[in-house]
């Protein structure tokens, strides 16, 4: 019998149920109007009785028309062993009907049990409908796994690029699977865990969905989330519900998105140390390497927080192999681009390694999301290809915002934004250690009322003295260009000097680039269970946090007096660059270059390579991409420092 045909009988049956309630619970109707015995003896001599029924000691009947201030139907009850009533009835010409006074025993046991049975029903029918539907309403300890099907999409290795070394890693596992004689003939254990760690978009969840489409076997998938929920005792038990799964269907995989939700260290909860969490570390621990073992059950599991996840959770056994997913280099953004280009009509101007240069600090997320936006932009003005103007429109957009075309500024507004940006500009343009300059703009974008943006000629991994010295004088030329031809500082340089300032102090507390020494100053202390840095404790005496300002203090007026000395020698470059900052709103690096080209005689242009032959005058429709934008520090490890794109603030 299939689920419809239950179903529908479960329906009949509640019908029924209902009709027999309805019919046990009835009242009276509202027309009808109870009488006491005497006074419906009263109305029979009277004359006013038309018709009686009688039902054992329930008597229903109407008069012959309606009694003033009474009804027409009226119901009584009548004494038992009273025949003189009968007698009384026919001698008034009441005409008498007698129904059987004994119901069926059937009836009577569904009547008594009726509500007792329609609650058991209705409790077991509302049970079932839940189950059926996403709320497992009896089922909160079963695992929320999916099973990936065969007919779903698959993704390969080969739609995965940038991180060749993840691939090897994991291709391995893979073989093992298909081959374990091939590992197993030398003493080789099959690995229990694989830990996928990198920044957010770099592909870790589209690495493990290239596993699922390249191994011939079953492969789980869950997210860290799905585990806790809010009844004590339910992650444990999906966890041992999940492993006994994949234990039926070994050898197989079972992935875990984002597992810090249930790998963070032990003892570090709010609550104490006995928390749900916990708990349900303390069972994926046992399942990974405990008294029974898993074997043929391979763990991959994916965070961005690897620092916070429990030790016993990244010891060999449990997790035997971490393998990196960082942001790619050049080559790999490369071959990025070209896999999310594949299906999309490109012009022929359209150059990856180009665009690959330009990007540096991409994940493969932004990458994707920088095709879908030129794509778009193609689309928006009815292009048959996507050219490589509108991959330049998307980088822009991605990394500055969207251009705030409904605001209006004032013209004094602008002039000292341009003067603002100029700073930046002939600062950045003049010293080498700096970045190239790429472009400038004095159109407000996201929160920027302007922005200046540097190309670094090559992805950067460390960052050098004489490199930091010079973003510092970068971030100081917009206060000073305010200062020196404005004659007024404003709000603007807020962000420029704020950045500024974090920069000289981690050179001195955390980098040792001071005269103070190779010594690093302050301890950082941070809240695991809160999953970021919460405090710093000092470690030095209110002597040494003196010395720390003032070298601070230091670094940062060596950086301004460098900036004032090379605007005030550029001055004149500087006003024409402001000049046509107003007319035109926004110059590419090559247009600075010729501007300080001609009022210098010196050729400032860091990147020629990069950049086409252009004469004055004409409009570049390909060019080297830009750095990170005014709110976005690169992420490039191992020192986290943003390459400056200075900017005004609103």
């Amino acid at each position: 019998m299939n689920s419809t045909i239950k179903t529908a009988l479960l329906w009949v049956v509640i019908i029924v149920l209902v009709f027999l309630l309805w019919s046990l619970f009835q009242t009276t109707k509202a027309t009808t109007e109870n009488i006491a015995f005497s006074q419906f003896l009263d109305r029979v001599n009277q004359g006013y009785i038309e018709s009686v029924v009688i039902h054992a000691d329930d008597i229903r009947g109407e008069t012959k028309a309606a009694i003033p201030g009474g009804k027409k139907e009226f119901h009584t009850t009548a004494p038992p062993n009273y025949p003189a009533m009968i007698d009384q009835l026919r001698a008034h010409n009441v005409k008498v009907e007698v129904e059987h006074a004994a119901d069926s025993p059937l009836v009577s046991g569904l009547i008594m049990w009726a509500p007792i049975v329609f609650l058991v029903v209705l409790w077991i029918f509302f049970m079932r409908q839940m189950q059926a539907g996403g709320n497992k309403a009896l089922s909160f300890g079963k695992s929320k796994a999916k099973l990936l099907s065969g007919n779903a999409k698959k993704v390969t290795f080969k739609d995965v690029a940038g991180v060749d070394e993840a691939k090897i890693e994991l291709h391995e596992i893979i073989e093992f699977l298909k081959e374990p004689q091939k590992f197993t003939k030398l003493g080789g254990k099959i690995p229990k865990g694989v830990l996928l760690m990198g920044p957010p978009g770099t592909g870790k969840t589209l690495l493990a969905r290239a596993i699922a489409g390249e191994a011939n076997a079953p492969f789980f998938s869950i997210s860290g989330s799905d585990f806790v929920e809010m009844f004590v005792g339910v992650g444990a038990s999906r966890v041992r519900d999940l492993f006994e799964q994949g234990k039926k269907n070994a050898p197989c995989i079972i992935f875990i998105d984002e597992i810090d939700a249930v790998g963070r260290h032990r003892g570090a909860g709010l609550g104490g140390g006995h928390d749900e969490r916990e708990q349900t570390l303390n069972q994926l621990l046992v399942e990974m390497d405990g008294f029974e073992s898993n074997d043929g059950v391979i763990l991959v599991a994916a965070t961005n927080r690897p620092d916070v996840l429990d030790p016993a959770l990244l010891r060999p056994g449990r997790f035997d192999r971490r393998v990196v997913v960082d942001l790619p280099d050049l080559k790999g953004r490369e071959g990025i681009l070209r896999v999310h280009t594949r299906t999309i009509p490109l012009s022929e101007d359209v150059d990856p390694v180009v665009i690959a240069r330009g990007t540096p600090g991409f994940s493969g997320a932004d990458l994707a999301n920088l095709v879908n936006e030129a794509a778009l932009n193609a689309a928006r003005y009815d292009k048959k290809k996507v050219q490589m103007v509108d991959f330049e429109f998307a980088k822009d957009k991605v990394l500055m915002g969207v251009e705030r075309k409904s605001m209006v500024m004032s013209d004094r507004e602008k002039r000292n934004t341009a003067y603002h940006e100029s700073g930046h500009t002939i600062v950045a343009a003049v010293l080498p250690a700096a970045d190239p300059l790429h472009k400038v703009t004095i159109i407000p974008r996201g929160r920027a009322l302007g922005l200046t943006q540097q190309l670094p000629t090559e992805d950067k991994y460390s960052y050098s003295k004489r490199y930091l010295e010079a973003m510092l004088a970068v971030l100081m030329g917009g206060r000073l260009a305010e200062e020196i031809f404005v004659n007024e500082i404003t709000t603007g340089a807020g962000n420029d000097i704020e950045r500024a300032s974090g920069m000289a102090r981690r050179m001195v507390c955390e980098w040792g680039m001071s005269e103070l020494g190779p010594v690093t100053f302050g301890k950082k202390e941070e809240a695991i269970f809160l999953g970021r840095e919460f405090a710093q404790h000092q470690d030095f005496s209110e002597a040494t946090a003196v010395e720390i300002d003032r070298e601070v203090k230091r670094i940062l007026d060596k950086a301004y007096n460098q900036a004032k000395e090379i605007i005030t020698t550029h001055k004149s470059s500087l006003d024409r660059i402001a000049r046509k900052l107003l007319e035109r709103e926004t110059l590419e690096g090559w247009e600075v270059n010729d501007i300080l080209r001609e009022e210098t005689g010196n050729d400032y242009l860091k990147m020629k390579e990069y950049y086409p032959e252009q004469s004055p005058g004409e409009t570049m429709t390909i060019a080297p991409g830009s750095g990170p934008s005014t709110d976005v520090a690169t992420p490039i490890p191992p020192a986290p420092v943003p390459t400056p794109a200075p900017d005004r603030k609103a």
